[in-house]
């Protein structure tokens, strides 16, 4: 293994800043319509003394990382923040380690103390999440490489550990070396609970010129590539996708989808039910076989309880919100999940660990059975859709749900400058369209080249800090 820095985290800096929608997104319980931006900045301190800083962000999503009614958005929104508050204290206590070594050293701690406050593991991960995303980027800057050169050559100090025993024996340092990050990625459209989907819908029109129904983005960014929202209940849902599909349809060529139950199914037997009644239907023919996998259909409280092989057989089923945990792919797999999802509001660690699995599970098997999908949770532009596109570029996903751009108004809420200095830094992968600097797609796709250059994890410019809201303490 390369000789990774290593280092203490010295500060940990937590902000805020509000995000409105442009148009209401809904998934699985909830209909978003606002949340908080999270953004941490840390400071590290190597060994030989020099210092760097480094950044990260991500959007704070009620209902997702805790889907109890009896909580309020703002107490989830709260829950992610002590989440924050937890992995500061810890990573600034932690003495000197390596990038991941810092992780791998608080990851029980953090869970242990989350639990302790009422968090799930879920929850309790968001913290890390961040603040290894931004300890990751300011040694990047120490070293004066970029995050992929960084990745490659294990300066992050990855490695088996006892939290990852069924690794034993996989030669990490290879597969690391062996990742090559891409120009560009195939961005998947989400078709929201509540989305129109052509102009006859009845909807609250937003009227700001860029598209609201799914008919008008398709013929505006080309998209090939969708993720279509289920809602457990199979009438409708049924309903809901001939009417996708009667758009879908009309493209030229190949497109292709995935299905997202969200967690809607009470049981396997249901999202059969679902499956078949879909096969059924002579008009979802085309969209049955666009469908390259099914996500999280179950209820997390019985997903990891209940055997999943039989439907896989026929659609790959992955974890996404059951994914919590650094095993949880590994119960999974004995359960017939065949996949998993990478966001890095769960852990980059995690992504480039259930990665390698994949791998060594592929090798195994002599096939390509076990795969990883890249997924969104509304990540916003700059930072945080930066730092996620170069993980999953990176990891060889070669397509990624994207739907922070269609339901919030690109970077027309941040300040005149910032918007320029993402704009300047990162040409391929922005654009200044009605009246704000926004996310650029062409053909459907997202260039995304200049993430990989210049020192740092993915960005050459940085939020405004001083347009952000401290995150106090309670």
């Amino acid at each position: 293994m390369s000789l990774a820095p290593l280092f203490a985290v010295d500060a940990v800096d937590l902000f805020e800043r509000p995000v409105k929608l442009r148009m209401p997104f809904r998934f699985g319980v909830v209909t978003l319509t606002a949340a908080p931006q999270a953004f941490v900045r840390v400071r590290i301190r190597l060994e030989d003394g020099r210092q760097a800083e480094g950044m990260a962000a991500e959007l704070m999503a009620p209902k997702w990382f805790d889907k109890n009614p009896a909580l309020s958005n703002d107490d989830n929104f709260e829950q992610l923040r002590n989440a924050l508050r937890i992995a500061r204290e810890l990573y600034t206590d932690g003495g000197v380690d390596s990038a991941f070594g810092h992780f791998a050293r608080h990851y029980r701690a953090q869970i242990g103390r989350g639990a302790h406050q009422g968090l799930n593991s879920l929850v309790a991960n968001y913290g890390p999440a961040l603040i290894d995303r931004a300890v990751l980027d300011a040694l990047c800057r120490a070293l004066h490489r970029p995050f992929h050169e960084v990745i490659r050559s294990n300066l992050a100090g990855i490695q088996v550990t006892p939290l990852t025993p069924d690794l034993a024996g996989f030669e990490l340092d290879s597969f690391l070396a062996g990742l090559r990050p891409a120009e560009k990625i195939d961005a998947r459209h989400t078709v929201g609970l509540v989305d129109p989907i052509t102009a006859n819908d009845p909807h609250d029109a937003v009227g700001d010129g860029l598209p609201e129904t799914l008919e008008e983005v398709v013929s505006t960014y080309g998209h090939r590539w969708f993720k279509l929202k289920v809602a457990g209940n199979v009438d409708a849902d049924v309903a809901r996708l001939l009417r996708i599909a009667s758009v879908l349809d009309r493209i030229d060529g190949t497109y292709h989808s995935t299905l997202d139950g969200n967690e809607q199914y009470d049981s396997i037997e249901g999202v059969q039910q679902l499956w078949q009644r879909m096969r059924a239907e002579a008009g979802l023919q085309r969209l049955c076989d666009s469908v390259i996998f099914i996500e999280q259909p179950i209820k997390r409280t019985a997903a990891l309880a209940q055997d999943v092989s039989a439907l896989s057989a026929q659609k790959p089923v992955i974890l996404d919100e059951s994914d919590d945990t650094l095993d949880a792919f590994v119960q999974g797999k004995e359960r017939g999940y065949l996949g998993v999802s990478s966001k890095t509001c769960k852990g980059l660690y995690k992504s480039i660990l259930n990665r390698a699995r994949c791998a060594r599970w592929n090798a195994l098997a002599g096939d390509e059975r076990f795969i990883m999908s890249a997924e969104d949770l509304t990540i916003q532009a700059g930072l945080a859709l930066q730092q996620d596109l170069a993980l999953v570029s990176l990891l060889g996903i070669t397509h990624v749900e994207r739907n922070g751009h269609h339901y919030v108004n690109g970077m027309a809420a941040l300040g005149a400058g910032e918007q320029q200095a993402f704009l300047d830094a990162h040409p391929d992968l922005y654009e200044r369209s009605h009246g704000a600097v926004r996310l650029r797609l062409q053909g459907g796709e997202l260039h995304i080249g200049s993430l990989h250059r210049g020192a740092g994890f993915a960005s050459c410019a940085a939020p405004d800090w001083n347009s952000l809201q401290p995150i106090a303490d309670p």
